[in-house]
């Protein structure tokens, strides 16, 4: 018999404040890059709706600057005696549960923007694709010492399998 998960047991940890910036930025250069690519429709493609599109495209990017900080504090994840359950998503909440046991390899990836601010993103691949999580905004000693800890209660689950 399956059993719920309890998501109020516990304590969530959170990304780091910085990793705001990580998303401002991403957001912003993809803005940049649509803008571009819709003025350069515009006026050089001749698409007469051009205008339409580099509107859509600012709103969109200043929709998303705005509700950017929301965005990295509804990330968390939590150890749990079998597991490690992550969270993610304002108006769709997303919660994944990730067993030790099938934990088949944790990274650690750094972007530019996240390297010059301390930050790092701890990646857990299992067996199952649709269970690829990302904790991301982790400060690099915390990332670190995380990734550690999983791969020693990976290889204990395993052994115990």
């Amino acid at each position: 018999m399956s059993r719920r998960i309890d998501l109020s047991v516990g304590e969530w940890q959170r990304v780091s404040p910085k990793y705001v910036v990580v998303v401002i930025a991403s957001t912003v250069i993809t803005g940049l890059v649509l803008s571009a690519a819709s003025v350069f429709l515009w006026l050089v493609g001749g698409w007469s709706f051009g205008w339409v599109v580099l509107a859509a495209v600012v709103v969109v990017t200043i929709t998303a600057l705005v509700i950017a900080p929301r965005r990295a504090r509804s990330i968390g994840y939590r150890l749990r005696d079998d597991d490690l359950l992550f969270r993610r998503g304002i108006m769709f909440q997303r919660f994944v549960s990730v067993p030790y046991g099938r934990m088949q390899l944790i990274d650690i990836n750094r972007g530019p923007v996240s390297r010059m601010l301390g930050l790092a993103d701890l990646k857990f691949v299992t067996a199952a694709a649709s269970t690829g999580v990302m904790v991301p905004g982790l400060p690099e000693p915390v990332a670190a010492e995380l990734r550690d800890r999983l791969v020693e209660l990976a290889e204990s689950r395993r052994a115990g399998l």
